[in-house]
């Protein structure tokens, strides 16, 4: 394409590459603003111009010192994210959309800090290490693709020429490496979309080639019956001792759909879209009724943000762009973009719900991430479907019971109760890299006083080190468990992927059963104490109620832990041994008894956890050998 076609075809409105043209014709005809979501424009812009600026309070800028010129330095982590060169798109549409040089200077020094981590092959490494992982050489090859795209009038000739140049050796080394069985399915789902876009803009018709025969083969990667994305696991196509595919929902939603979508509505794909809606929908089930992501059971929990997932780029184009479809999934978009809003201070995404009140530092990755997003959906809202808030997600008006077979995961909802009890035993890879199973409650939500349950990983690990924040304090985890200590061994349900559960709905009560071991990290199930429990979750309009209990002989001191999510600076008291109470803005939370309740460490003390990034307060219920049985009741007034 010659550069003044492309310049002229980059300043259309905001037309872009991604959707087939008849919608970019219609789109042209607008006059007016479209009815949707006025409001929903403003906060994605606002939010985008609040991260960039955020941004550039982070970056540093020293001409003199390549090494550091461009690089956006990230107050909580010591380590460099080699990936913030991503932020070229969102600050040149920033510079675009306000004409401020400064905008424009950071996008320019974003990217030629590249050449930090660019590599002979035409990769970069995710480090500044060389031998570190250069997978992610996708997501910088999209964010510069749709840079030049939309943005290259803001670049001189020889910055530009430069700069497609840079794409096309990255693009060589994609079209060579990229697989369908490459790695995580995120990958080769991203590069359907990635091959396709890079190729009209660099005229190449092999890596358009090449896109097309990855979304044939990516048609695989969806379960029965509920058509989620599969594929986050080490090989790809692993399945558990149950024969469970590795499912992540926070890489799907703010990823790899997102590639799917932009790919499917670009070459009018009409069997893709309908295979797309159908995942969507089903991943949609996930969203609670405030805009957090259910991940408690994900395979890569590990990065799990309440808000989605901590590297990826958010959910906003793949369920914005096909709110036409069902409506609710345009309700998600602009949920999830007010949850992100709320998790932001100071210019920077959080990656958490309750990082302020506990003192923790952002990550900068979170930022610059999920700010190609809204650029995305900025840069195509003039073809973007009617957005609002009108139709209601699935859980918001839920009620009782839904299984995923492919999960064993069981949704329920009863009045204003929402929770989640998961079975779940696969894993990302080998190794103790433990997300909720084992019959635990990993999520419970109300829609008053909103979530107060929220699994973390058994135990917290850096598996990704470039990727995650150390945990803060003592690891504890947030997952509810049934747990005892024998000599100087952790055993708890949580560890044991055999669990088996059953559900049933009678008479307005909802009764969620499983059975589970007491088990090790290392799948050994305890002795010389009780091992087997039967755990029930009761769920009635009013009440949610929690059995544990067992028929063996209970020698060692055993305890239920029920961590209830609370920021520091709401009141916890203890009215008698048996009960302890939470005051939230909009009710009080009740927590009551068969046994007495202790709260580990220091009375009110609120412990923290990366995964989902929340407060807890760690309430724990110890059995007494002659009951052996623990029940608790939470309700909210």
């Amino acid at each position: 394409m010659e550069r003044k076609a492309f310049i002229q075809l980059s300043t259309i409105g905001g037309i872009g590459l991604t959707l087939p043209m008849a919608s970019l014709l219609n789109s042209c005809s607008r006059k007016t603003e479209p009815t949707h979501s006025i409001e929903f424009k403003k906060l994605t812009f606002d939010l985008l111009k609040d991260w960039c600026d955020g941004m550039i309070r982070v970056q540093v800028l020293d001409p003199s010192d390549t090494k550091v010129h461009g690089m956006l330095k990230c107050p909580a982590c010591d380590v460099v994210h080699a990936r913030s060169m991503d932020a070229v798109y969102p600050f040149l549409h920033m510079a675009k959309a306000t004409g401020e040089k400064k905008y424009l200077e950071a996008g320019i020094a974003a990217f030629e800090w590249e050449r930090n981590v660019s590599l002979p092959d035409g990769s970069w490494s995710n480090g500044l290490d060389p031998k570190s992982w250069n997978g992610t050489t996708i997501f910088g090859a999209i964010a510069l693709a749709e840079a030049l795209h939309y943005y290259s009038d803001l670049l001189d000739d020889v910055r530009h020429e430069r700069w497609k140049d840079r794409l096309g050796q990255a693009a060589e080394f994609i079209y060579e490496k990229f697989t369908i069985s490459f790695t995580n399915i995120n990958y080769p789902a991203t590069a359907v979309y990635g091959l396709n876009l890079i190729g009209r803009v660099l005229n190449n018709d092999s890596y358009i080639k090449r896109s097309k025969e990855l979304a044939e083969e990516v048609r695989a990667y969806f379960t029965e019956p509920n058509r989620l994305l599969f594929g986050e696991g080490k090989p790809s196509d692993k399945r558990s001792a149950k024969g469970l595919p590795a499912v992540d929902l926070g890489y799907n939603v703010e990823e790899s759909l997102n590639s799917l979508v932009m790919y499917a509505l670009h070459v009018n794909d009409e069997e893709l879209l309908n295979l797309i809606t159908k995942s969507l929908n089903s991943h949609l089930e996930f969203m609670l009724p405030d805009g957090g992501w259910d991940n408690s059971w994900g395979t890569r929990q590990f990065k799990w943000s309440y808000w989605g997932s901590r590297t990826t780029d958010g959910c906003q184009p793949a369920f914005g762009m096909m709110a036409h479809k069902n409506p609710a999934l345009g309700t998600a978009a602009v949920r999830s973009t007010e949850l992100l809003r709320r998790c932001t201070a100071d210019g920077l995404l959080h990656g958490g719900i309750h990082y302020l009140s506990h003192g923790i530092k952002p990550c900068v990755h979170h930022t610059f991430s999920h700010s190609k997003n809204l650029a995305v959906m900025l840069d195509h809202w003039d073809h973007l479907p009617e957005i609002n808030t009108t139709a209601p997600l699935p859980r918001t008006t839920a009620d009782g019971i839904k299984y995923f077979a492919e999960l064993d995961t069981n949704l329920f909802a009863r009045g204003d109760w929402r929770g989640t009890v998961t079975a779940y035993d696969a894993i990302y890879k080998d190794g103790h890299y433990r997300q909720a199973t084992g019959g635990a409650l990993s999520v419970l939500y109300h829609n008053r006083v909103g979530l107060l349950c929220a699994a973390s990983m058994a135990i917290y690990k850096l598996v990704e080190p470039y990727n995650q924040q150390p945990n803060p304090g003592e690891d504890f985890a947030f997952t509810p468990r049934v747990e005892t200590f024998k000599d100087d061994v952790w055993y708890s349900n949580i560890f044991d992927r055999a669990a088996t559960m059953t559900s049933g709905d009678i008479e307005g009560k909802i009764r969620l059963n499983a059975k589970a071991q007491l088990k090790s990290t290392e799948n050994e199930a305890v002795t010389e104490t009780a091992s087997d429990f039967e755990l029930t979750y009761t769920c009635s309009k009013d009440v949610m109620r929690i059995t544990a209990k067992t028929a063996q002989p209970i020698k060692e001191k055993t305890a239920f832990v029920l961590p209830i999510i609370s920021p520091t600076g709401e009141k916890v008291l203890q009215p008698n041994p048996n009960e302890i109470t939470v005051q939230k803005s909009e009710g009080l939370v009740s927590i009551k008894a068969n046994v007495p309740l202790t709260i580990k460490g220091i009375p009110r003390e609120r412990t923290f956890n990366m995964v989902p990034g929340a407060e807890a307060i760690p309430i724990m219920a110890f059995f007494e050998e002659t009951t052996k049985e623990v029940e608790i009741s939470i309700e909210v007034s």
